[in-house]
């Protein structure tokens, strides 16, 4: 077992002298399962396919993609595992200063909107050779778009990449459709058939079942049009239901949506992760630090696919799909004895999850046969009667990793829905958390307190949350144990004001605890939250949503969660005057930040007392008494 060729003459070590493809990526090269560059180039290498690797190439130089020459059969291309712009930029839009993705952390390896970069450089250097774009970034930009780093809407990246179809979602299924067709001889013009992919068309007329979104002229210049456009491709996610889906783009012709691929069977899952990957970083990074990403996941387990959650800020949906697709036991404890065989092994598993930990089955049975319903989620705004919340699986998948020697601990990292565990209406797996898989302290993800906001990202309402704290506090104490819940919460989502904004604040100051990190809502492509952003409108009810955009607001917004920082004592002095909450300006325990002069009654006595006893110096002094 060894790595992919990185070089031409580790290619011909390998008595090839052209790989069948070339797979461009924006990170640096880690075959590890985590990683989808080495899941599709690992999955094709499978099959018998040749595959070279170019990570990071030098986007300002077309030599820099030249590597191999020209592959046989197609390039692939990605940014990598994150969206470049998210990778290099705050929500702020200030620069990163690292890149977890990158060898030692280096920023500035890879350029800006990476797949259209990578697109166009192939492009100069190979004029007809096919180019299929896939990873994240693509998948969620593969219709027109709003872009937040511009702050327009932009069209589809196969139209600014040059590129010639896209493998969207989690790309198995397409990727290999794809590379069969192109060792068949069909020309990539051709393709357009494979599900999980978008191509390019002059014509729709051989098109059966299509339906026409507005076009690209039109959402750019309505953001009502766009709020419509945008939930009609939200409502064909489902790999059973949808429908392809055509955008105009005038004399470019259309571009077109082909539905969802199938999600994997577990026998496909298990098949996908027991690929021979090295489970690390290539040796050329050695000396340069690593690749820090890595090492967040090196001795954690994926377990599953796709989130029936819902959450309106999260992509999940637009990229892994609703149907939960998860690995056996056996898969997962097999990569698990591995892992004490590695030197580095102390034991303990970081974690054993997928976008929500505790989905381990689809959130009901006709999922699997007849996709995920068009017009209602499973979870919101409570959960569906269909609903079959049990976790026994997951449960008993822990109990068996608990009891693989030499591991100590298991740890469930990846965050849990707690209102999915309350839908259970047991216990079971509560206590079986607390008492064997949190490191002191777990992670929870209630977002906010506001039940308006809350509507608007897609979570349950605050009292499930206060529910589900209650039920851990009670189980802590049973079993006298010290480990506390930590909420994770975001600041300035649409539909977020300044007065909900102090109601967390105020919740925060009961609490007794101050957040470390703050998740300032970021308006990230393809997600219902963003659109939210942009057109101002609730795409599902098409109702105005409050939308906090100045950096001003998002920045007052932000400091309240945050209200102790001496340095944000100004913004929160503000924020409550606007929000006309000066009542918290004071000096009771209740209040968030004291007045300007910062002085309480007690001080005012004593300043008082000072000013009395100096006046009364000066007297002596003059009269001599």
């Amino acid at each position: 077992m060894t790595f992919l060729p990185i070089t031409r003459e580790e290619l011909r070590s390998r008595n090839v002298e052209r790989p069948d493809f070339v797979y461009v990526s924006g990170d640096a090269y880690v075959d590890h399962s985590s990683f989808g560059s080495a899941i599709i180039t690992r999955l094709l290498e499978s099959r018998g396919y040749s595959v070279g690797m170019i990570a990071q190439p030098d986007w300002r130089n077309p030599e820099s993609i030249a590597v191999f020459g020209e592959p046989r059969l197609a390039f692939i291309v990605s940014s990598g595992n994150m969206d470049s712009m998210v990778n290099h930029y705050t929500v702020n839009k200030k620069r990163r200063k690292r890149d977890a993705y990158s060898p030692g952390g280096r920023i500035g390896l890879r350029p800006d909107h990476a797949v259209t970069v990578y697109g166009n450089l192939i492009r100069k250097k190979y004029k007809q050779t096919p180019v299929i774009l896939g990873g994240i970034e693509a998948s969620l930009r593969r219709l027109g778009h709003y872009d937040y780093w511009s702050d327009r809407v932009k069209r589809s990246v196969l139209l600014d990449s040059g590129a010639d179809i896209i493998s969207y979602g989690m790309g198995e299924r397409s990727i290999l459709e794809l590379a069969e067709a192109l060792a068949a001889g069909i020309p990539i013009s051709q393709i357009t058939y494979v599900a999980g992919t978008v191509y390019r068309t002059r014509s729709l007329k051989e098109q059966d079942d299509i339906v026409t979104l507005p076009s690209f002229e039109e959402i750019r210049n309505d953001k009502r049009v766009y709020a419509e456009s945008f939930y009609l491709q939200y409502q064909n996610t489902d790999p059973f239901t949808a429908r392809p889906l055509a955008e105009y783009y005038g004399n470019q012709g259309y571009v077109v949506q082909n539905p969802p691929a199938r999600p994997l069977s577990t026998q496909e899952m298990d098949d996908v992760y027991s690929l021979p990957y090295m489970g690390k970083a290539h040796p050329v990074y050695d000396d340069q630090g690593g690749i820090p990403a890595l090492s967040e996941v090196k001795f954690s387990l994926t377990s599953s696919r796709g989130c029936f959650g819902g959450c309106n800020f999260c992509a999940l949906t637009f990229h892994q799909g609703r149907i939960v697709q998860v690995r056996s036991h056996e898969s997962l404890l097999e990569e698990a004895r591995s892992f004490t065989r590695d030197p580095q092994f102390k034991g303990y598993i970081h974690d054993v999850g997928g976008p929500t930990a505790d989905f381990r089955q689809p959130s009901c049975k006709k999922q699997t046969t007849s996709g995920t319903c068009r017009d209602r989620q499973c979870l919101f705004p409570s959960p569906c009667r269909n609903l079959n919340p049990d976790h026994t699986d997951y449960t008993l998948l822990l109990q068996k990793l608990r009891k693989i020697p030499n591991v100590k601990k298991v740890f469930v990292r990846s965050g849990i829905r707690f209102d999915y565990v309350l839908a259970e209406g047991r216990d079971d797996f509560l206590r079986e958390l607390i008492l064997h898989h949190v490191s002191g302290q777990l992670r929870v993800a209630p977002e906010h307190v506001s039940d308006p906001v809350l509507a608007c990202m897609g979570k349950p309402g605050h009292s499930v949350y206060e529910e589900f704290l209650e039920k851990f506090r009670k189980y802590n104490e049973k079993y006298h144990l010290q480990q506390y819940a930590v909420p994770y919460f975001m600041s300035s989502h649409p539909g977020c004001t300044l007065k909900d904004a102090v109601r967390l604040a105020e919740y925060i100051r009961d609490l007794g605890y101050m957040p470390e990190q703050v998740q300032d809502f970021y308006p990230t492509p393809s997600t219902i939250s963003t659109c939210m952003y942009y057109t101002q409108l609730d795409p599902r009810t098409m109702k105005p949503v409050y939308v906090p955009k100045t950096y001003h607001e998002k920045a007052m917004q932000r400091a309240l969660i945050q209200y102790r920082l001496p340095e944000n004592r100004s913004l929160v002095m503000e924020a409550l005057k606007k929000a006309g909450r000066e009542d918290l300006i004071g000096f009771d325990r209740k209040c968030l930040v004291r007045p300007e002069n910062g002085r309480n009654r007690s001080g005012e006595k004593k300043e008082k007392i000072r000013k009395k006893k100096t006046i009364r110096n000066v007297h002596k002094k003059k009269t001599g008494r």
